[in-house]
């Protein structure tokens, strides 16, 4: 080849360029988080770039196919070495950069493809800035700019490509910054390369506007530095308030990172595609939250929009404190079918509810008395007693006192609802007429304090002038005048004379006169006596208010009993002397002292062998019937040698001392696994008695599922009670730690177990008083025994028969409604905790009624609520708790009943899988369960859980109807706002329930 035209060279590859139209950096996609600054290829006119010196890089224009132009730079001098040509741009503002990035679009000329010109030619080009606040014309000087770096080309051409018409175009980026000044100059450097500098691009980075959780974030400039972002906070678009603050975090890269906080729609307005709308006629919103309008409930409507609330129909209404998403309601009709039973005191109303509530269950009743004659009627005034009230009563029955005989009565009973006081129309009710003909004894007049001490008070008062037949007895009825009033979960116990107050006691008396004793020093008593004769009762007499005396009130009388008592005791001396001396003197005396010992030894062997009051039969003997309980535990417990026992590690602590485990060696020079409870020093003998007490009563029983006693130590310190050791602890600890890992008929063993222990101690004629999960201990073949036997008591010799304490705490949620109103205990109290100690293990150790207050759980017992089976329980076990949570002590099962039908489940398995068929009564099974109760609306089914709170949350989410919501999930329960685990779990478990109550429905032909 001949001499090279580089000239030539140069417009071949202009020419190329032209050609090329893939080249047009203008075709390239722009990001939306870029704002340019320059783009070569958008130009219309020249550019008008400086060159340094003139004849170094060359502008060359050229038109593509659409009649654009291309505005290109390029460089070609290699013959020459020690090149040095620039190439400066216009004045670029830098806008709110602080940071710049240049993209750099070229080809470049492989210098071995070029002959003649080795040691001249280069294949790099170097890129430089310098910052200004302005455009000017000062002269060019390379010593003001700053290198950015050297650009080098990832691919470049020869001549066979240009032959070929193929070229190579090159891209590089380079970052510029941080910028101080307004604006900058960008300058590229040839040291001698073959360079076409097709395009040159200038932008920054941002993260563009964003509306994110209906919050607008604006457009935002990154800092330089790459590892900061920038907090920014958005601002709710329109219709739209805040739920949390709203933010966002603006990266290097012009990135949206971290999301936090949200906006929602403001009341009246749903979302709909990232905006807030108004609701449509016909619907509302109450509360802000991204979920959807509502539609009106029944009874309502609204024409308008962003509607917040709809408005009732004519002659419906919505009480103050129903929420928006009830239905609108009207008051009940009235009640129906009023009739009335009397006695001699008291006249007993009752009636049937109202054949139209209203839609509403807030249905309370009012009774008006009025006395009529042939002539008028008037109002009966404040004579008569209404129990438990005249108005605002919950059922429809009330029990009238204090009436007159021989008097014609009208009951005026009316129904009343929320919404009734709304209503101008007068409230509907039904009347019933009675003429109270029979005569009862006549009410006891005045009564006298004859005299008071520091505890007793002696009272008396005149017969009855008409007592309408021959008095049998008075009945004395007195409390504490301050004493609490009752709470209104026990009113079903009471009698009806007995409604006023919880804590009191009564005594009877044959004459007109009484000394009531053990009362308290100074302190105000309130009485009410009544007559009983063969007539029947009379009513209580009125409030008679007496106090008891003080230490200084007793003084004098306490110093007129010395003298007494010092003569009753001379006197009683003198007689003893010659008693003595008439037993001496026949030879009886010592007869009677040998038949004595004959029959204590007697007692104390019947004792022994469990023979107090039923020859072959144990009975469990009471402690604190010994005069010394140290002897009971003598009787009832082996002393062990301490040296036997070695202490290795403490487990725990007791309410005396700690609980260790360790090893017992026994008389076949065996070691034994035990644990040992320790008294801890310095007790005083009250504690060291009630220590020991436990073991007196463990001491006493031998089954294979109550805890076994292995002796005790009292000989020595510290003293000890040595039981056997239960590997796995306590059974709701243990089966919280393994939730989920044991079959039905492995839990059903666990309960059967349990049960069969506590039949041993029922036929013992024992209570336990504190039977739960926590005082049930398993060993390492999930054997489960009973234990802790701190609260136990004896019962009487009648097997009906409770035991009433004076005191101390009650568990709650493990004890019987009676024990908790009367602190009465028996064998039916414990089969009610058996029930709940039923549902703790079917829910591995669950808080029975989770996180309601003690109260709550009273009242909710009270009103016939009780605990929903747990997830994979089986119907036939949970009809079994609900028969051991009879309200009628008296029909709850017997432990050997309870035995009996788990020996029948175990021995049938299937049975355990049965989860329709058995719903509505199980055979075989012990007493009559209550049957399951069905309801009709999702509202109805929220209260019936004690769960009506969630009702709108369950309405505005669309699960309307019941079959919707037995298809619910945890996540759809979370989704729709409960937060509370306990809620959730009981939620959960109560679908379950209802689940089984529609497949039941569904079964019989019915539609849900």
């Amino acid at each position: 080849m001949g001499k090279w035209d580089w000239r030539t060279v140069l417009e071949k590859t202009v020419l190329l360029l032209s050609i090329v139209g893939s080249f047009r950096v203008g075709s390239n996609h722009l990001s939306d988080n870029q704002v340019v600054l320059l783009d070569t290829t958008t130009a219309i006119g020249e550019l008008g770039w400086k060159t340094y010196p003139v004849n170094g890089w060359d502008a060359i224009t050229e038109m593509d196919e659409y009649n654009r132009p291309i505005h290109t730079y390029q460089v070609c001098n290699v013959m020459e070495a020690n090149q040095n040509n620039w190439l400066r741009t216009n004045w670029i503002s830098r806008d709110a950069a602080q940071k710049v990035f240049v993209e750099m679009k070229f080809t470049l000329r492989d210098c071995n493809s070029i002959p003649w010109v080795v040691g001249t030619c280069k294949e790099t080009f170097n890129l430089h800035y310098m910052e200004s606040d302005d455009a000017h014309a000062v002269k060019f000087k390379p010593t003001q700019y700053s290198k950015i770096d050297t650009i080098a080309a990832d691919e470049s051409f020869t001549q066979m490509d240009l032959g070929d018409r193929i070229l190579k175009l090159n891209t590089e980026v380079r970052e510029v910054g941080p910028i101080t000044k307004k604006g900058f100059y960008l300058a590229f450097q040839d040291i001698g390369a073959c360079i076409a500098l097709v395009s040159v691009r200038v932008y920054y980075k941002k993260c563009p506007y964003m509306v994110r959780n209906l919050a607008m974030f604006p457009d935002t400039i990154p800092r330089v530095d790459s590892s900061s972002l920038v907090e920014v906070r958005g601002s709710c678009i329109k219709y739209a308030e805040e739920r949390d603050t709203p933010k966002l975090y603006c990266g290097a890269d012009g990135d949206w990172l971290v999301p936090l906080g949200r906006c929602v729609c403001s009341i009246g307005y749903e979302e709909v595609d990232g905006s807030c709308h108004a609701c449509r006629p016909g619907f509302y919103k109450s509360f802000a939250g991204n979920i959807k309008c509502s539609k009106c409930p029944p009874h309502s409507f609204t024409y308008a929009e962003a509607t917040t609330v709809c408005q009732c129909e004519k002659g419906f209404y919505r009480a103050e404190k129903d929420p928006p998403s009830m239905a609108c309601t009207k008051p009940p009709s009235a009640p129906r079918n009023a009739n009335f039973n009397m006695n001699e005191t008291a006249l007993y109303l009752e009636w049937s509810p109202p054949i139209d509530t209203g839609g509403r269950k807030d249905v309370v009743y009012n009774v008006l008395c009025k006395k009529c004659d042939p002539s008028q009627c008037e109002l009966c005034g404040g004579g008569i007693r209404y129990v438990p009230a005249h108005s605002g009563l919950q059922n429809a029955s009330v029990t009238v006192l204090d009436f007159l005989s021989h008097v014609n009565y009208t009951f005026d009973i009316e129904a009343t609802n929320g919404v009734s006081e709304l209503s101008f129309l007068p409230k509907p009710y039904t009347s019933i007429m009675i003429t109270t003909d029979q005569e009862a004894p006549s009410l006891i007049g005045m009564v006298r304090k004859d005299w008071a001490s520091q505890n007793s008070i002696a009272l008396s008062w005149q017969e009855p002038d008409y007592p309408k037949g021959l008095i049998v007895d008075y009945e004395i009825k007195y409390y504490e005048k301050d004493y609490p009033r009752i709470a209104p979960a026990f009113w079903h116990y009471l009698r009806v004379e007995e409604h006023e107050q919880l804590s009191y006691s009564s005594t009877r008396s044959k004459a007109p006169s009484v000394i009531i004793t053990g009362l308290k020093p100074a302190t105000k008593y309130i009485f009410h006596i009544r007559v009983r004769t063969t007539a029947g009762y009379s009513a209580y007499s009125h409030k008679f208010e007496f106090e008891t005396g003080d230490e200084t009130s007793d003084l004098a009388a306490e110093q007129g009993q010395i003298l007494v008592i010092a003569t009753a005791a001379v006197g009683g001396f003198t007689l003893l002397v010659i008693l003595t001396l008439f037993f001496l003197i026949t030879g009886r005396c010592q007869w009677y002292i040998k038949a004595k010992m004959k029959s204590e030894e007697k007692r104390r062997a019947n004792l022994q062998n469990g023979h107090l009051q039923f020859p072959g039969v144990k009975t469990y003997i009471d402690p604190d019937t010994y005069e010394d309980p140290s002897l009971a535990v003598h009787e009832f417990a082996k002393e062990i040698d301490p040296s036997r026992i070695r202490i290795e590690r403490v487990i725990g602590a007791g309410e005396f001392g700690e609980v260790c485990s360790g090893r017992l060696k026994t008389p076949a020079k065996k070691e034994i696994p035990v644990a040992i409870k320790t008294l801890k020093g310095g007790y005083v003998d009250r504690q060291r008695k009630d220590f020991l007490r436990e073991a007196s009563i463990m001491g006493q029983f031998d089954h294979p599922n109550i805890i076994r006693l292995e002796g005790v130590v009292t000989k020595s310190r510290p003293v000890m009670i040595v039981v056997e050791y239960m590997e796995n602890g306590s059974l709701d600890s243990f089966l919280r730690k393994h939730d989920g890992q044991f079959t039905v008929i492995q839990l059903v063993g666990m309960l059967r177990g349990i049960a069969s222990g506590m039949k041993y101690l029922s036929d013992m004629g024992y209570v336990h008083r504190d039977l739960a999960a926590r005082n049930i201990l398993v060993n390492s073949n999930l054997v489960c025994k009973v234990s802790d036997f701190g609260l136990s008591r004896v019962l009487e010799d009648d097997p009906d028969a409770a035991y009433t304490t004076t005191g101390g705490k009650i568990p709650i949620r493990w004890t019987a409604p009676e024990a908790i109103a009367f602190r009465k205990f028996s064998s039916a109290s414990d089969a009610w905790s058996y029930g709940i100690v039923m549902w703790e293990v079917m829910s591995y150790g669950e808080r029975p009624y989770w996180e309601m207050s003690n109260q709550d759980v009273i009242l909710s017992i009270e009103e016939g609520y009780r605990l929903p089976a747990p997830m994979g329980c089986p119907v036939s076990l949970h009809q079994l708790m609900l028969h051991c949570w009879q309200k009628d002590r008296n029909i709850r099962p017997k432990f050997s009943d309870i035995v009996g039908f788990l020996d029948k489940l175990i021995r049938n398995p299937s049975a355990l899988h049965i989860l329709v068929e058995d719903i509505l009564g199980m055979p075989e099974s012990p007493g009559d369960a209550p049957e399951y109760h069905f309801v009709v609306t999702v509202s109805e089914w929220l209260e019936s859980i004690k769960m009506g709170q969630y009702a709108h949350n369950f309405m505005a989410s669309g699960f309307t109807t019941l079959d919707m919501v037995s298809r619910m999930t945890i996540d759809d329960i979370r989704r729709i706002g409960i937060t509370l685990i306990g809620h959730q779990r009981r939620i959960v478990t109560s679908i379950q329930t209802l689940r089984l109550q529609i497949m039941h429905i569904q079964e019989k032909g019915f539609h849900v």
